[in-house]
């Protein structure tokens, strides 16, 4: 996934704006040219005509996406944030009364209702906060701009590919600034690869729809490679003398080479032996240390490419489902 799209990734990453190449087009001929390559793609008149009905150039957007605020948070920071108890707390209330809906969506898809729980609360806190922008508008005004033009344009002409398969409506497609839609964040490529109409109704309701939503995120990291058993990770202590240089995602070793050189699970979760492991330190040699399992830490850094927010969903996840 791409977040990118998501405060909560920011929070982690120093973004630096970027100057845009001036656009070279009117946004009525941009959008002229989108139609036509939209047909090109099956899409009908009508449905670009609901598509682009009143949209023009978004200058929040492009604000948005050019002075994005720069964060240079320690994890500690970070995780006090995120990992809040107030955030727990929701969590938890939200698991009290979704549970038999997440708990069958677990055991089909493999990923432990915590897992789903984590990613959600990160993503939106809990369905609460999915962004406002019309996405076809932000989708538009984003390609049109340049910055990124090729990668927007193409979630442009699949975000108008779901309008046509009725999955949603353009007034209900809402999103964030940079197009991520829904309750667990989806840009519409991901949307196209991973969605699930989980409840039957015809509809990949990832807005509205909590069946929708927790199967389409359950099934998103399934199919990027989630082991069915496997935690994501765990908090560890590492012995004395432990050299940093072995730390880092790249640096697998099975979990039993690293227990016998004296690194001890915190937790209770038996895992195999043989489980490849990384050992993390998001906060360098003197902060906390975990063992992130493989594949299950690398399908959720393919939902978001960031240690802190992948260890953060861990945490969420294991506090809430606790």
């Amino acid at each position: 996934m791409i977040t990118r799209r998501s405060a909560l990734a920011a929070a982690c990453l120093t973004v630096a704006a970027a100057p845009a190449r001036a656009a070279t087009e009117t946004f009525p001929a941009f959008v002229a040219g989108v139609r036509r390559d939209a047909r090109k793609l099956g899409i009908a008149d009508a449905v670009l005509d609901r598509a682009f009905a009143g949209v023009h150039v978004n200058q929040r957007v492009i604000e948005l996406d050019h002075h994005q605020p720069e964060f240079t948070f320690t994890w500690a920071q970070y995780r006090s944030r995120i990992v809040s108890a107030a955030r727990v707390v929701k969590g938890r209330a939200q698991y009290a009364q979704h549970r038999a809906l997440l708990d069958e969506v677990a055991a089909r898809y493999g990923v432990p209702a915590g897992i789903i729980l984590g990613i959600w609360g990160l993503e939106s806190d809990y369905g609460a906060e999915t962004g406002g922008f019309n996405v076809i508008e932000a989708l538009a005004t984003l390609s049109w701009e340049g910055r990124r033009a090729e990668f927007f344009r193409s979630e442009l002409m699949d975000a108008l590919k779901i309008l046509q398969s009725g999955d949603i409506t353009p007034a209900r497609m809402t999103g964030s600034y940079a197009g991520a839609m829904g309750q667990t964040q989806f840009m519409p490529d991901s949307f196209l690869k991973y969605a699930v109409d989980y409840s039957g109704t015809g509809r990949r309701d990832i807005w509205g729809d909590f069946g929708c939503v927790f199967a389409s995120t359950a099934n998103y990291l399934a199919r990027e490679g989630w082991q069915r058993g496997l935690p994501w990770g765990e908090l560890v202590r590492l012995p004395a003398g432990f050299d940093p240089s072995l730390a880092g995602r790249d640096h697998r070793k099975p979990l039993g080479e690293w227990l016998r050189i004296g690194i001890v699970p915190v937790g209770s979760v038996p895992v195999p032996p043989a489980t490849l492991a990384a050992v993390i330190l998001p906060d360098g040699a003197a902060g906390e240390a975990f063992l992130a399992y493989h594949p299950n830490f690398l399908a959720i850094r393919r939902y978001n490419p960031s240690d802190f927010y992948c260890i953060s969903v861990g945490l969420l996840g294991d506090l809430v489902a606790a």
